[in-house]
């Protein structure tokens, strides 16, 4: 009958580790057991060499041998010797072989059972040979007197005896090794044990099966994955994770702490407390970050996911700027609303001219800020932004202003530099200084948009009335999370920051001239973005007689109003 095999790996490698320790110690066992007969059979051929030399040198056993009845002098004397020496017998001999002395006395006067031919011949030598006593050890020296052989000695060790000793060596070499293979399957079950909990109880094809599946699902999420072990290394990172925090391939195994991060996305790294749904910036992009520390009777290490919320974040502002808008067109309509009732009520009151005075400065206010910007700004993302902004500023009480020098050329702003980071940039300033100007006396924003041919570089300038920057705060601002008004703010900025690095360009911070802060933006612009004309005309599109080409006219301006400074 088969017997089944154990399931597990653990109980494979128990099975397996307890065969291997059964055969290694049954092996260590026989070659003891040959080891040691060969040992006793050695030793018993020295002892009773020794034997045999102490009888041949001894002078009575040669005067003995001249007597007229050697045994009776000869057989006290061997049967002590054998006692006192162990050995199971001595036996001495007249040269022809007859014995003179055996321990068996009916054996005396026969002929001695063995090889005596080299003795005879003066040597000698050892054998195993079978005697009256059985199967034995024996060696045999011949007994000079006067310089020839008149005897011979024989003395050995019956194998039966040298099979006694190694037995009781052996069988204490047997229960040394099934101690040995008691504890070493102890050690391999305890050692097993530890090895099933580990593995849960699962076999290796298990375990190759989920390998598989973790290294395809590992590699097939797009979020980021990263996995530390307790000593704060990295122990395995997926391809998301490596593309959003912009590492090689040779990651693993290199400490948290210098992969070059920003510092505060380092400290949640190394954390060891949870993180949830915390915001961190790298170069170019915005993660949401995770972290959970493995614990199992000991910290283990750290898990942390990583989300890109770069494209979310930037589409969350782009729909906070269409709300804005949104909302500053129905303030506008309600405001228009008024306005009309307004003349109504006046013509319906009789008082025509006044009604038509009102009507038109408002249209003419209204008019001016669009042909202004219009005007100075020809990039359309650009001017719809500013637009917009102005008439969200105005609902919040702050005064928005485009500065005289304001002026981008048509076509200035290459495809390169994309327009989603324009609006990020400049819609961001715009509102936190909007923000930061709310509530001041005379809240005012100043907004200064150039790119003029020659210059070389986009400039982006907004300047607040708001209480300002402190220079000792100018470097944080710019980071995650700086803000004055409270948690869950403070990316603003920090994708401004971002934009105008990916566009290689400069964001510095200073007093502003009206109190607050001012903000300035500096992009670079390829110097064939925007050739001027041949003859020195406008390179804007913009005709002789000061209209555009978009059909607004310059001369649209109040008359009693700078075109310097137009506001909401």
């Amino acid at each position: 009958m088969r017997l089944p095999l154990p399931r597990s790996l653990a109980g494979q490698l128990f099975a397996m580790q307890v065969v291997l320790v059964a055969v290694v110690v049954a092996g260590c066992a026989v070659f003891a057991y040959v080891t040691d007969r060969a040992q006793a059979e050695e030793t018993a051929r020295r002892q009773s060499t020794a034997t045999v030399a102490a009888v041949a040198d001894s002078p009575a056993v040669a005067a003995a041998a001249r007597s007229a009845d050697p045994t009776a002098v000869l057989q006290p004397y061997t049967e002590s010797l054998r006692r006192h020496a162990d050995v199971a017998f001595v036996v001495i001999m007249a040269p022809d072989g007859t014995r003179w002395t055996h321990p068996e006395p009916e054996q005396i006067g026969r002929t001695y059972l063995g090889h005596i031919e080299p003795a005879v011949a003066g040597r000698t030598f050892s054998e195993t040979h079978l005697g009256v006593l059985g199967p034995s050890v024996r060696t045999i020296a011949p007994v000079y007197d006067h310089g020839r052989v008149v005897a011979l000695v024989s003395a050995g060790i019956t194998i039966e005896r040298i099979s006694a000793q190694v037995r009781e060596q052996v069988t204490a070499l047997l229960g040394m090794a099934g101690a040995a293979l008691a504890l070493g399957g102890a050690g391999t079950y305890v050692v097993n044990a530890r090895l099933r909990r580990h593995t849960h109880g699962m076999n290796a094809a298990e375990l190759s099966r989920m390998h598989d599946y973790h290294e395809a699902a590992l590699h097939a999420v797009r979020e980021g994955l990263v996995m530390l072990d307790g000593r704060r290394r990295i122990a395995l990172i997926n391809d998301g994770a490596r593309e959003l925090l912009g590492l090689d391939d040779g990651v693993v195994g290199r400490p948290a702490a210098e992969l070059g991060l920003p510092a505060p996305l380092t400290g949640a790294l190394l954390s060891s407390e949870p993180r949830v749904d915390e915001t961190h910036l790298t170069a170019d992009r915005l993660l949401v970050v995770n972290t959970r520390p493995v614990v199992g009777g000991q910290r283990r290490g750290t898990v942390v996911t990583l989300r890109d919320s770069t494209e979310l974040q930037a589409l969350s502002g782009e729909l906070d700027s269409e709300r804005g808008f949104t909302e500053a067109l129905r303030s506008q309509a309600h405001e228009a609303a008024n306005r009309l009732h307004t003349v109504v009520s006046l013509i319906e009151l009789g008082r025509v001219a006044e009604a038509v005075e009102f009507a038109t400065a408002e249209l003419e206010l209204a008019q001016a800020l669009t042909d202004r910007v219009v005007d100075a700004v020809g990039e359309p993302v650009l001017a719809a932004l500013l637009l917009g902004k102005a008439a969200q500023a105005h609902e919040r009480g702050v005064e928005l202003v485009l500065t005289e020098d304001s002026r981008i050329d048509d076509g200035r702003v290459p495809a390169a530099l994309p327009s989603r980071d324009l609006v990020t940039i400049l819609g961001n300033l715009i509102d936190n200084a909007v923000e930061a100007a709310g509530g001041s006396p005379h809240a005012r924003v100043t907004v200064t948009v150039a790119a003029r041919a020659g210059d070389g570089e986009l400039l982006l300038r907004v300047g607040d009335s708001g209480p300002g920057v402190r220079p000792t705060d100018r470097e944080a601002v710019l980071g995650r999370g700086w803000s004055t008004r409270g948690p869950g703010r403070g990316l603003g900025l920090a994708l401004v920051g971002q934009a105008v690095a990916r566009a290689s360009g400069t964001l510095t911070v200073a007093d502003a001239p009206a109190g607050g802060a001012e903000f300035t933006v500096r992009l670079p612009l390829p110097a064939s973005s925007a050739p001027s004309a041949p003859d020195g005309s406008p390179a804007d599109g913009a005709e002789a007689d000061g209209s555009r080409a978009d059909g607004c006219r310059a001369d649209r301006f109040p008359a009693d109003r700078s075109p310097a400074e137009v506001t909401a």
